[in-house]
């Protein structure tokens, strides 16, 4: 059968306006007005403001300087490596205004994985935080980019230095003064009709639905749609029928923006909201709690480790969260004992989860509005159809396990020069599979029952695989997730070794094994299991039997937490 959603009707979605024409210059019917003289981004530490007059200063600024000192044009990638930041929306719509493609890239990345983005989506220019400068500078120059072609972010929280670059790297700040000296307006031109479905705007990093890790090519289109479909299932601005998201509110923007969850949600849809973002540089939980009590925050958007810290750090007792009226968990399952123990600790407020990935730019479904606790996924956005495909290809019914396939309006173009994954994971017929093993409850509410995520994080096993395949003493391997209170998901790698590896003590292979992808990878990747077993279970074609390793997995796990 095909579940719809029950959110109520598709609203218009524009199909000619780039991103921040959306954002910044235009109305929509669905879009609350935002109460005079609220901010809408605030430097956490500092306290410093940013309104509309000045973002616009600023990003058009910018772009001049971006067109006429570093030459980006239409369809120039632009990488963007850097931890949140008061400017990190200026800099991308100073790119969009120039309809170039911003690449968003985790600043935790090694050496090595920052020159494989690079490799990938070949940018023109590289927008770094001066705390990661150093390991853009050393990919840059592997790459074959100069330094002369990164721009640096400096300290959010502290005034900006006199300096105006480092080294041959210009900053962010310098070139924003030298474009407010032009006089030139970039508002970048309005699209024909259907122009933004295939426009891209962003290149996002995913490990995909299966294989190794890849980039999402999403649209201008495809990412406006996904703030309204949300919009719309939260009822935005009709406060009698949805207390969740109020214009005038402020969210702790804790969440990095390079990850869609923290691009979607916490940046651009409290924007069309009218929601005021506290921008939080780095995540310290007492310096959190600190925030939300500072800037009395209304709405929180969180992932499950930072329930785990709310319902168990005994200093959460010294800070006020009264004023706290909506929670949104996502990124990975919330189990229902964290749901017990938040709910104690906010009462009064509503507390929602979601689902969504980035090959569907964001949001797929979320808790129904009118919903005070929802402990499932909830139902889908307007517009969204879904199937669960069994096994054997057939399709499921309600409480019927099998993969979630979805169709949304917001659903990206493909993976970036991946042409067998793209077919692989958006089918012809516009729908897109997710590789989530889900079940659909007769309340039309999705229930993740299996998913690879390490604190909202996606991990490719078939990259810590090649990584572990590297080490001398491994002749096979599987990695799988299980579960894990803290990260919702940790990897465990089951692994055959070579003649020379069973001679070595177990505890000194591990510690080798541990070592090497420590030495290789960033660490959210990073092993917290590794199991020696004989052989690695595959179906005669070779392909891994991921679900009894999975099983196997939890078996271990659970055998060692009550050992």
């Amino acid at each position: 059968m095909l579940f719809r959603s029950i959110a109520g009707e598709l609203p218009s979605i524009p199909d000619d306006l780039s991103i921040p024409q959306f954002i910044l210059d235009s109305q929509h019917e669905l879009r609350p007005d935002r109460p005079h003289g609220l901010p809408w981004l605030v430097a956490d530490k500092s306290g410093k403001t940013l309104g509309l007059d000045e973002i616009q200063r600023r990003t058009n600024a910018l772009a001049v300087r971006l067109r006429d000192g570093f030459g980006i044009r239409h369809n120039d990638p632009v990488v963007f490596f850097s931890s949140n930041h008061i400017d990190y929306p200026i800099c991308m719509w100073a790119v969009h205004r120039l309809l170039g493609i911003v690449t968003p890239c985790n600043p935790s990345l090694t050496v090595p994985e920052l020159v494989q983005v690079l490799k990938l989506a070949k940018p023109k220019l590289i927008v770094s935080h001066v705390d990661c400068l150093a390991v853009a500078v050393n990919a840059a120059e592997k790459f074959g980019i100069g330094a002369d072609r990164i721009i640096v972010l400096q300290n959010q929280d502290e005034s900006p230095s006199t300096q105006s670059a480092f080294g041959d790297s210009k900053t962010v700040e310098h070139l924003i003064q030298e474009g407010s000296k032009s006089t030139d307006l970039i508002h970048g031109r309005r699209f024909n009709s259907g122009e933004a479905k295939t426009q891209v705007a962003f290149y996002s990093s995913s490990s995909g639905t299966t294989g190794p890790p890849k980039m999402v090519k999403i649209s201008h289109y495809a990412f406006i749609a996904d703030i309204i479909l949300t919009a719309a299932l939260n009822k935005v601005g009709r406060k009698e029928l949805s207390p969740r998201y109020v214009p005038g509110d402020r969210c702790l923007g804790v969440l990095p923006f390079y990850h869609i969850y923290g691009l979607v949600l916490i940046l651009h849809f409290n924007f069309f909201a009218a929601i005021s973002v506290v921008v939080v540089s780095k995540f310290n939980f007492a310096d959190m709690l600190h925030s939300i009590d500072r800037y009395k925050i209304n709405s929180l958007m969180v992932v499950p480790p930072q329930v785990v810290l709310l319902s168990k750090e005994p200093i959460v007792k010294n800070y006020d969260l009264s004023h706290i009226r909506t929670v949104l968990c996502s990124a990975a399952p919330l189990a229902g004992e964290l749901y017990d123990q938040l709910i104690k600790l906010v009462p009064q407020a509503t507390i929602s989860q979601a689902y969504g990935s980035t090959e569907a730019t964001g949001v797929v479904s979320m808790t129904q509005a009118n919903e005070k606790h929802g402990r499932q996924c909830g139902i889908m956005a307007p517009g969204i159809q879904g199937r669960v495909v069994r096994s054997d290809g057939t399709l499921a019914g309600y409480d019927e396990e099998g993969e979630l396939h979805i169709k949304t309006p917001a659903s990206a173009m493909g993976y970036l020069d991946n042409e067998a994954a793209t077919k692989e994971t958006f089918l012809d017929d516009s729908w897109m599979r997710t590789g989530d093993l889900v079940k659909i409850d007769r309340n039309d509410e999705i229930v993740v029952l299996d998913r690879v995520k390490v604190r909202g994080f996606q991990v490719a096993p078939a990259e810590l695989e090649g990584c572990i395949l590297d080490h001398p003493l491994v002749a096979d391997v599987g990695v799988v997730g299980v579960p894990d209170s803290f990260s919702g998901e940790v990897p465990l790698a089951f692994v055959t070794l070579t003649p020379e590896g069973h001679k070595l003590p177990l505890s000194d292979l591990k510690g080798s094994l541990h070592k090497h992808v420590a030495e290789n990878k960033a660490p959210f990747k990073h092993l917290r299991y590794i199991e020696v077993i004989d052989s690695i279970p595959k179906t005669p074609s070779g392909k891994l039997l991921r679900r009894d390793l999975r099983e196997k997995g939890r078996s271990l796990v659970a055998r060692e937490t009550k050992l």
